[in-house]
């Protein structure tokens, strides 16, 4: 049966399944579950046809729910479906917003931010996905992109109506790709021919949503739990998060495939003890942030054995999202996982990204030898990335590779008193100063033969540097990993 909505055309019939009914508000929509039996349907004219039964959802706590408006590029929209997919890093939901009845988009999670995405025609067939290597470059209708991610997904959990519906628990490819002006291309193997969709970065309160999920609706059941190795009560406070370490064994908790299954989790020796404690609010950039997360990594330059090492806090901001704070050898900065791909040069040398060129400053490998809090991503000790970091001014851009993701985060460095200050820390304030402070101004009490003297230091190892090899040093500078691990992509 068809009605009118207000301006909106949509379909109604009976559940194969109980007979209860079923709306379709999207023209677009070839597919649906029913709510109250959790059939699979397809429609066909004005008859459904019931073709299985759907798993049940896992609750990701998102703000988000179904019937929930809003406006993107001043059009209106309507979510009026849920996918849930499941990848060897967790999981992740893609909403379907019904724009006009004649198209629909997808709003998806990336790296704690969203990703609007709407149809994408390609002009040419989509290659083969082996052939879009991580890292590789591909041109598709003019733009060129970066290829940043290459995963086997797979199909969860579905609610409510959907244009497409690949089969449950068929793993399939999922290729995402990113360029400098901020875009992101995803194209979905799990139809034939592929699917294709083109999106950016949007903020959740940009969208003017109206309908969100109730935070005092939320149902917190299973939210709470016990440690697998140690039994002590442990208390996930984040939607997104995939990885919490315990307060009392600091074990790795693993709850990338949810809490009700069995907890994978890896004990962890020699705790690190943050400077900033987990759990502190900091007023950084106009917002105020939580630190929810806490890792330490290592580093080390191919072709040396001196290893460096630097702190990152995960931030959470309800509205912004997740940022990094880093703490390294030469300074304090802070950033986030950028939208868009930058355009490295070939040889590295620099990288170009939204107009602005930066300098690659050093290249290492890096290696996570311990966390604490929770993580949106997940996290484990002993994960391996290669990283580039750059730098225009006080500007900053990293790279993170690993073998099935590329992640690039932007941002910029911070003077210590005011991180200090941010965190209501002014009495430690002394142990924030890092290798960013001068000489100078570090001691300003020396007289101005010390001073002349420390000039002449300074000279002579430059000069003893200058003759080493063309290795950039054993210091990094800025922070490295940036969120990497972290699943960057729109559909994560």
């Amino acid at each position: 049966m068809a009605e009118e909505g207000g301006n909106q055309r949509y379909y109604r019939a009976p559940c194969p399944g109980c007979g209860a009914p079923v709306e379709f508000r999207s023209a677009q929509s070839a597919f649906a579950v029913c709510p109250y039996c959790q059939s699979t349907v397809v429609r066909q004219g004005e008859t459904l046809a019931r073709i299985g039964k759907m798993a049940e959802l896992f609750d990701d706590f998102s703000p988000l729910q179904l019937f929930a408006a809003g406006r993107i590029q001043n059009q209106p929209f309507t979510i009026v479906g849920r996918l849930q997919y499941s990848h060897p890093g967790g999981r992740w939901t893609e909403w379907i917003a019904a724009l006009d009845g004649d198209r629909t988009g997808i709003l998806s999670e990336d790296n704690g931010a969203y990703v609007f995405a709407l149809p994408f025609e390609l002009q040419r067939a989509a290659p083969p996905p082996g052939d879009l290597r991580v890292g590789a470059t591909s041109a598709f209708n003019g733009q060129s992109y970066t290829v940043s991610s290459n995963e086997q997904v797979a199909l969860l959990s579905a609610q409510g109506e959907l244009p497409h519906l690949p089969e449950l628990g068929r793993p399939f490819p999922m290729v995402e790709l990113r360029n400098d002006k901020g875009l992101v291309l995803s194209i979905d193997y799990g139809t034939e021919p592929p699917g294709a969709y083109l999106g950016r970065s949007v903020q959740l309160e940009d969208l003017q949503l109206t309908g969100l999920r109730d935070e005092s609706a939320k149902d917190e059941k299973g939210r709470a739990f016990n440690c697998p190795n140690c039994g002590a009560p442990v208390t996930v406070n984040l939607a997104d998060s995939k990885s919490i370490t315990c307060g009392s064994c600091n074990s790795i908790i693993d709850l990338s495939q949810g809490i009700g299954g069995e907890l994978k989790h890896a004990e962890q020796d020699e705790p690190v003890r943050p400077l900033i404690a987990i759990g502190s609010m900091g007023q950084l950039q106009g917002a105020q942030w939580q630190v929810v997360g806490f890792q330490h990594r290592m580093g080390v330059e191919p072709g040396d054995d001196e290893h460096f090492g630097w702190n990152e806090y995960l931030l959470y901001n309800k509205k912004r999202g997740f940022s990094f704070l880093v703490d390294a050898e030469d300074g304090w900065s802070m950033v986030k996982p950028t939208t868009g791909a930058p355009v490295m040069a070939e040889n590295g040398s620099s990288a170009t990204y939204l107009g602005k060129r930066y300098t690659q400053q050093y290249a290492y490998n890096a290696e996570t030898t311990y966390v604490a809090g929770e993580f949106y991503w997940q996290v484990e000790r002993g994960q391996k990335t290669f990283n580039r970091d750059f730098a225009s001014g006080n500007a900053l851009l990293s790279m993170e590779r690993s073998a099935n993701e590329l992640t690039w985060s932007s941002g910029s460095k911070l003077d210590s008193g005011l991180v200090s200050a941010a965190f209501k820390l002014d009495d430690k304030k002394d142990m924030f100063v890092r290798g960013d402070a001068l000489p100078v101004s570090a001691a300003s009490g020396l007289g101005c033969g010390t001073i002349i003297l420390i000039a002449i230091v300074i000279i002579v190892l430059l000069v003893i540097l200058s003759t080493c090899s063309g290795s950039s040093g054993g210091s990094r500078s800025y922070g490295g990993s940036y969120g990497g691990y972290s699943s960057g992509g729109g559909h994560k």
